[in-house]
């Protein structure tokens, strides 16, 4: 309790008194927390020897805590080690095997603190809507915003249910927002331009802090880094007397993020002997993204855990040139069909903001798609009125939308690659509703 306290007072540390109500953490804590162990989310059913028990990322941890290091990604009874891997970023499972060592491996406990712990993420996350909704568009916006993502189902379907990295890849992404936010010192009637340095060292610290977690849990959202960091060093650059100081900050949170991966980094070269910065399954994702019998979903029948054959390929060659191999596969194959290629993209596109297809019952799978695309449309239409009407930070909002999903466009797609972009989706479309209430009134 005393740790949870100490980070909602964390979350709440402002030089400008914008402080977000503590009571929206603990809701939003108190209702994931409640309905993941009465519901028994957490009992993760045994199937595949465990393998939906975080998937990977549990697979790896398990090797962690038995003794063979950061390996095994597709280990099973017939095949215990598959070698040394590179396949998942690292901040997600040693958490996992951390907890496996306190809690046990693949036990009930250890998946109720995972999921607890990803309730805490999400819970984190309300805070960090209700300041960006309050910096940019009003108390009024941020309480609705703030709330929403408290209460409403889908907002913490991942934290309930998932035991993966969503939930603190979206935690940490919505505090870099908050960050450089309070960094251009942005608040409702602002222009976004400060007639001083632009953040504190402290700011500029925890920012290569932060963005070196995102890069070692979900390095997909290290395209939006290079914006992030000129967006905030802009806010400055106007000013001569704050550009020294400012260039210092920067410098020295470039030099926090290297220190965040060059340990990982240098591991990779140690162990393949290739330079891998962030994770080594790019030509592996393509070639079931794009490859031949593609379809613009993942082809999972293909996948190193689910078909026989490329297991044994994958565990005889090793990780690196496996991936070589299929990635030259697919990129020949890319070569030879280029308008199938741009089809599946589209195809991507249309899913990643209308929902992937499942396998429910059509009155489900309806409502689920509807929900799924309202939800996108009215993020879209206020980000379209943010940018029209000139709202603090509506260019770095558009920029996050335009690069996010990017790789999952060209790559393949799946409904929670959606989420770290929703904090932003669900204060903008609260900015929509918020405004046409306000237009109808006046």
């Amino acid at each position: 309790m005393k740790m949870l306290t100490r980070a909602g007072r964390f979350f709440n540390v402002q030089g400008d008194g914008m402080k977000a109500p503590s009571r929206i953490f603990w809701v939003a804590f108190a209702v994931r927390l409640l309905y993941m162990t009465l519901a028994h989310t957490y009992r993760v059913r045994g199937t595949e020897e465990h393998f939906d028990f975080a998937w990977e990322a549990g697979r790896i941890a398990k090797a962690l805590v038995t003794g063979y290091g950061y390996a095994d990604p597709f280990a099973s009874s017939l095949l215990p080690h598959t070698g040394p891997t590179a396949w998942l970023p690292p901040l997600y499972p040693l958490l996992v095997a951390a907890v496996f060592r306190l809690f046990g491996v693949y036990t009930a406990g250890s998946a109720w603190v995972l999921l607890a712990l990803n309730c805490i993420f999400s819970a984190a996350t309300a805070l960090a809507v209700w300041e960006i909704g309050a910096r940019c568009c009003g108390t009024r916006v941020a309480l609705w915003a703030g709330w929403i993502w408290a209460l409403y189902p889908a907002a913490m379907q991942y934290a309930v249910r998932w035991i993966w990295e969503t939930s603190l890849t979206t935690a940490l992404f919505a505090w870099v927002i908050v960050l450089a936010l309070r960094m251009r010192q942005i608040s409702p009637g602002t222009s976004g331009s400060a007639p001083r340095a632009a953040g504190q060292m402290g700011q500029w610290a925890l920012l290569g802090l932060a963005w070196g977690l995102i890069a070692l849990s979900n390095s997909t959202l290290l395209l939006f880094l290079p914006v992030c960091g000129l967006w905030v060093l802009m806010g400055a650059w106007p000013f001569r007397a704050g550009r020294s100081r400012t260039l210092g900050g920067a410098a020295l949170a470039a030099i926090l993020f290297c220190a965040c991966i060059a340990p990982w980094t240098w591991r990779n070269w140690e162990v393949f002997h290739a330079f891998i910065p962030m994770r080594g399954n790019l030509g592996a994702e393509l070639d079931m993204g794009d490859g031949p019998g593609s379809t613009g979903l993942l082809m999972a029948y293909d996948h190193p855990h689910t078909a026989p054959n490329q297991l044994k390929l994958y565990t005889e060659m090793g990780e690196v040139r496996y991936v070589a191999m299929r990635g030259a596969i697919a990129k020949a194959y890319i070569r030879a069909h280029p308008a199938h290629f741009a089809w599946i993209v589209a195809e991507r596109i249309y899913f990643f903001w209308a929902s992937v297809p499942s396998d429910d019952a059509w009155p489900v799978e309806t409502a689920r798609v509807l929900n799924f695309a309202f939800i996108s449309v009215a993020g879209l239409l206020g980000l379209g009125l943010a940018l029209r009407r000139g709202l603090p930070a509506a260019g770095l909002f558009a920029w996050a939308f335009l690069l996010l999903p990017l790789t999952y466009y060209l790559i393949t797609v799946h409904a929670r690659f959606r989420h770290p972009l929703e904090p932003l989706i669900c204060v903008l479309g609260v900015y929509l509703f918020q405004s046409v209430e306000s237009t109808q009134k006046a």
